[in-house]
């Protein structure tokens, strides 16, 4: 088993390396003058089990070119298995026909990393869960659910939590943490009556005098979050927090969720904290380097996936 990683995320790698205690695979991933990825690996990998670290996070397309070319040097290095470690999977929004002549990017992404050279593809809380069927390779999918659900245990009362899920699409992700610490859930039904109008935030539910904890995927311009935290505060919530898996936080985001009523955003380390994150006081992150590591021990010694979740 070896691990190798890019550049995107290499913080996230060695804290993988060092819970599997494997010394990161020596490869050199650089640019030539023109931009154009360079990536020559420094060690054998013939019958090699190798893993891939890298989110496909800002600057995505680079990133991404960064991986494709990565698994295509390890295949014709001869490795027996190549692993796509994937904790954030980038264009996953992107996962349906969205208007006319408008492309399904993420079904584009799963057959160039599969025709890289991926033989299995391991990422943690897909966008959306049918991307999976994208793959005609291995996909194993995971979930923050157990990262979130210890930290929520340890600094809440569960007597006056709500769980929360800011869209309608997210009410499966939602109800799954609120039944891990015995809470109740609240949904909020966001409409935009027309176009160039703000957008209607209904609460269903009673979250008046509640701690309430919205739940969500990704954090991109972090608008439709602070939107329905500012909903939570008017309607009496006693307190806000946000719990999301992959922080993108792009553009003027950590600006608005400094000075949203939000006590406190969390999301793991599946992209790199910015400077801007660091600093931000009501943002932090947890790391999920133990639960990708542990799934990638299972995978190179064919043991079940799955039962981490059990």
């Amino acid at each position: 088993m070896k691990v190798l990683t890019c550049n995107s995320n290499r913080p996230l790698a060695e804290a993988i390396s060092a819970y599997l205690n494997l010394p990161l695979t020596s490869a050199s991933v650089r640019r030539f003058s023109d931009m154009e990825v360079f990536v020559e690996i420094n060690e054998n990998v013939r019958g090699e089990d190798v893993f891939v670290i890298q989110s496909t996070s800002y600057p995505a397309n680079d990133n991404l070119m960064e991986l494709l070319v990565t698994l295509d040097a390890l295949r014709r290095g001869s490795a027996r298995r190549v692993t796509a470690v994937m904790p954030y999977f980038g264009y996953a929004r992107q996962d349906r026909k969205s208007g006319p002549r408008t492309p399904i990017s993420a079904k584009l992404v799963a057959n160039l990393i599969t025709v890289a050279g991926a033989d299995r593809v391991l990422t943690i809380d897909l966008h959306a869960g049918q991307i999976q069927g994208f793959f005609d390779i291995p996909v194993d999918n995971l979930y923050g659910e157990p990262v979130f659900t210890k930290d929520i245990k340890e600094r809440f009362d569960n007597n006056n939590t709500m769980v929360v899920s800011p869209d309608v699409g997210g009410v499966v992700r939602a109800r799954a943490i609120a039944r891990r610490i015995d809470a109740d859930l609240a949904i909020i039904d966001k409409r935009r009556e027309r176009a160039g109008e703000s957008e209607v935030m209904n609460i269903i539910g009673d979250v008046s005098g509640r701690r309430c904890i919205l739940i969500d995927d990704i954090v991109d311009s972090a608008g439709t979050l602070c939107n329905a935290a500012q909903a939570l505060k008017d309607a009496g919530a006693e307190s806000v927090s946000a719990y999301v898996t992959h922080g993108v936080l792009s553009g003027g985001a950590v600006a608005r969720v400094t000075a949203s009523p939000m006590d406190t955003l969390v999301t793991t380390d599946s992209i790199m904290a910015t400077e801007a994150v660091r600093v931000a006081h009501n943002i932090r992150q947890l790391t999920i380097a133990p639960l990708i590591a542990e799934a990638m021990r299972r995978i190179s010694d064919e043991h079940s996936v799955s039962s981490l979740f059990d």
